[in-house]
């Protein structure tokens, strides 16, 4: 262990307090912040991806954040070259490199010496498989890889196409072409969550909020600017708010599904994190410190 780079890890599920307790860890041992959200690397994802702001960021540096276009279909594969970089330079410059995000396969292929297949994306394989359901999407993955179960939620539709662009390409299992490497850094694992009632009002009054700060605006200007790519129509918050400005939703019932969406999604969160039994969860800054 003594070689190893020190890295501490803030995860949980959204709205949980990861971005306001991480900045304030930082300051308090002298870290940097590497963003774990595959939402949070695409340009112009403000609002809808809850991206930290100027304000909230107090002076602490953010990496990964607002690095791509929303047409570039960022992946786990390239989150951890960019950011096993990040982490040596924070490293080198005498700080602590504090890994923050609610993406679960980022913050493991990253920290915990997954490695994933190098494989291209096939746009019109893609484009091929947009045609079917989700449903349908995910019994034709289970018939090539019934092991699939373990990684992969049913109704994450991007990781579902991803999966079988995967196994079109290899021509084996997405198990058996992954691999594991011992990891090159030293983890301290931090868990953020609330009881379900709590973490659920967050979600709710953080959706309220979002409106107040103008998603409905920035939805249409990303629309706009970029068109139904399937990054925007595919990514919660957007999607949502997309049906209202179609008139197939009123925005009451739209905002009543986004909140339904988000929540669902925090339980796939912790569903993942839960499995690593190295995380402590909801301790506190100062105990870090002796």
């Amino acid at each position: 262990m003594k070689n190893k780079i020190k890295v501490i890890a803030i995860v949980g599920p959204t709205a949980s307090g990861k971005t306001a307790y991480s900045i304030e860890l930082a300051k308090q041992i002298g870290g940097e912040i590497i963003s774990a959200d595959s939402r949070l690397v695409y340009m112009g994802f403000n609002i809808g991806a809850a991206k930290p702001t100027f304000e909230e960021m107090d002076g602490i540096p953010h990496y990964m954040i607002g690095i791509v276009e929303p047409e570039i279909m960022y992946s786990a594969g390239l989150y951890k070259k960019e950011a096993q970089k990040l982490i040596l330079d924070i490293h080198n410059k005498g700080k602590i490199p504090i890994v923050v995000g609610g993406t679960g396969l980022y913050v493991d292929t990253l920290l915990k010496g997954y490695n994933l297949p190098d494989a291209k994306p096939d746009y019109e394989l893609r484009k091929k498989l947009e045609q079917n359901s989700t449903d349908d999407l995910y019994s034709m993955l289970l018939k090539k890889d019934k092991s699939i179960e373990k990684f992969i939620d049913s109704k994450d539709r991007k990781k579902i196409i991803r999966a079988l662009e995967i196994i079109e390409q290899t021509g084996d299992t997405l198990s058996n072409t992954r691999s594991f490497e011992q990891s090159q850094f030293d983890v301290e694992w931090i868990g953020r969550n609330l009881e379900r009632d709590a973490l659920y009002k967050r979600i709710n009054d953080r959706v309220d909020l979002m409106v107040e700060q103008g998603l409905i605006d920035e939805t249409k200007d990303l629309l706009k600017k970029h068109g139904r790519i399937y990054n925007l129509v595919n990514t919660i918050g957007y999607r949502e708010i997309i049906k209202y400005l179609d008139g197939e939703m009123t925005l009451k019932d739209c905002l009543e599904l986004l909140k339904k969406n988000t929540r669902n999604y925090a339980k796939r969160q912790l569903t993942w994190f839960r499995r690593n039994d190295k995380i402590k969860w909801n301790i506190y800054p100062e105990k870090l410190k002796k």
